[in-house]
């Protein structure tokens, strides 16, 4: 039995190492609406790369990253508008962290998988009016 547990403490990190990764991901989804308008172009810009959502309201796969991301869309018609949104660490990390240990918790840090972005980002545009 002392064995069985022994192998059970040992090896059970190793099976939890990344499980933010295994259960929500690197990537997310994330809509983008702007408004008063429609039809706007949004390009999201993190540390993990860049993504562009052609006409808004619409959604894109992105990377999950540490750091903000920037956001900045366009129109004819319209003042451009940036905006930065802050990601946020997952709380599931913390679990793995004691779960997991280091290799959990660094699985998760270092492939983004430990932070996430609101699902829904509305951003402002000033347009003039006809």
């Amino acid at each position: 039995m002392t064995k069985i547990l022994y192998a059970f403490l040992v090896y059970m990190p190793i099976f939890l190492a990344g499980c933010a990764s295994i259960v929500n991901g690197t990537h997310q989804s994330i809509s983008v609406t702007t408004t008063p308008v429609e039809g706007a172009n949004c390009m999201l810009t993190n540390s993990k790369g860049t993504w562009y959502v052609n006409n808004t309201p619409g959604s894109v796969d992105i990377h999950r990253a540490y750091g903000d991301m920037h956001i900045t869309c366009h129109k004819a018609g319209c003042s451009p508008v940036s905006k930065t949104i802050e990601s946020s660490t997952k709380a599931m990390v913390a679990g793995n962290l004691v779960f997991g240990w280091v290799i959990g918790g660094g699985v998760d840090v270092a492939d983004g998988a430990a932070y996430s972005y609101p699902q829904n980002i509305i951003v402002e545009m000033q347009c003039k009016k006809k």
